[in-house]
């Protein structure tokens, strides 16, 4: 079975970069552009893994883990951070938050699957 990723990036040329590196490796890949969008988007149908970014319009992607985190559907799913932020602090507010990993942009295609594959055990 193909395993199923939200990417939440308010950047499209981002999320179509994401998209490209995960469906050439055999993801399926959905995408959302803002925190309130990848909540509405995480509750409709099942993911296997989440990938967001951090500042975002609307809703960050620290205020979206903590909500997804809130709700029983979504507590198991892995998310990661893929963003410009690479501050100690900001990275143990996410981990706090419930966030999985990060990914520092600009990222490697290559290094976005490995770690897909790394959390997804596939």
């Amino acid at each position: 079975m193909t395993a199923s990723i939200l990417t939440v990036d308010d950047s499209p040329s981002i999320r179509v970069a994401i998209k490209i590196a995960l469906s050439n490796a055999g993801y399926s890949v959905t995408e959302a552009a803002n925190g309130a969008e990848g909540i509405e988007k995480a509750q409709a149908a099942a993911f296997d893994m989440i990938i967001t970014d951090l500042n975002m319009p609307v809703m960050d992607g620290l205020t979206m883990i903590e909500e997804m985190r809130k709700l029983p559907s979504l507590m198991g799913v892995p998310i990661v951070f893929l963003t410009t932020e690479s501050d100690a602090g900001m990275k143990e507010r996410a981990k706090a938050a419930g966030a999985t990993g990060w990914l520092t942009k600009p990222f490697d295609p290559d290094t976005l699957v490995r770690l897909a594959k790394k959390v997804l055990g596939r």
